[in-house]
């Protein structure tokens, strides 16, 4: 008689405890899955990151370059000036 409980506990006890694996396994799909959408969505968020790191530099170099022009010009005026006072002086 008490086989027979012992039996029907540890045959209890086996499809708790499959069914507890069974839960692991289920968490564990869910868990990967969460994983791989972070993974995803960081990813992306990253290239647009850069995409937007790679536009800026590039707004950046040409407002540079048109300093730099904008500065050739101011020399080239300030010059042009001196000359036309110094040749007002002389006449």
């Amino acid at each position: 008689m008490k086989e027979r409980k012992d039996v029907e506990f540890l045959r209890d006890r086996v499809l708790e405890l499959e069914e507890k694996v069974e839960q692991l396994r289920l968490s564990r799909r869910v868990l990967m899955n969460l994983i791989e959408k972070i993974e995803k969505d960081k990813t992306g968020f990253l290239t647009r990151l850069e995409r937007e790191n790679r536009k800026l530099q590039q707004n950046n170099y040409r407002y540079a370059q048109r300093l730099l022009r904008k500065n050739r010009q101011i020399v080239e005026l300030e010059l042009k000036l001196q000359d036309d006072t110094s040749q007002n002086f002389h006449n």
